[in-house]
């Protein structure tokens, strides 16, 4: 089995969860093949023989980050990451038929924070993908973190689950 997590991360936070979904994979498939790779890493041909494709990303703006996002977020102090997800799915072929797919999300807990994976999800069906995960938050304190107590745990069943 080939797993490849694909993340955007401005300030750490959604890179962690997804080192922790890879642990989770390889807790229950132990002989996966399992890259995890930041989206500045991840060139779209590297999920052409996934088994099962795990895209992650912080929530921004109540969706999936921006230019004007992640320009923002780099005023107040996070690394630039480029060139974010929404860029790396413009590019990514209309061919995942058949590979599974789950879509997560950094996001606060606040009425209007939104939720990024709702979009990385749609992007995942357009592209033909199968979901087999409804799309998850995992929950940070502030905008710039940290995770909550318990979420790098729940995103490791949340991997072992996938598998």
């Amino acid at each position: 089995m080939l797993a490849v997590i694909v993340y955007e991360s401005m300030y750490g936070n959604t890179g962690q969860l997804a080192k922790a979904i890879a642990d989770g994979i390889r807790t229950t498939k132990p002989d996966a093949d399992v890259r995890c790779l930041p989206v500045a890493e991840a060139g779209t041909g590297v999920v052409g023989d996934a088994d099962l494709l795990v895209v992650g990303g912080p929530t921004h703006m109540r969706g999936m980050s921006t230019g004007l996002s992640r320009t923002l977020a780099a005023k107040a102090g996070a690394p630039e990451e480029s060139p974010g997800l929404r860029a790396w799915f413009r590019a990514l072929p209309d061919d995942g038929a058949g590979v599974r797919a789950a879509a997560f999300d950094t996001r606060v807990e606040t009425k209007h924070a939104g939720a990024a994976a709702d979009g990385i999800a749609a992007r995942l069906t357009r592209h033909h993908y199968d979901l087999t995960s409804d799309p998850v938050g995992f929950l940070v304190d502030e905008v710039n973190g940290p995770l909550r107590d318990g979420e790098l745990d729940r995103a490791k069943a949340w991997g072992a689950a996938l598998a």
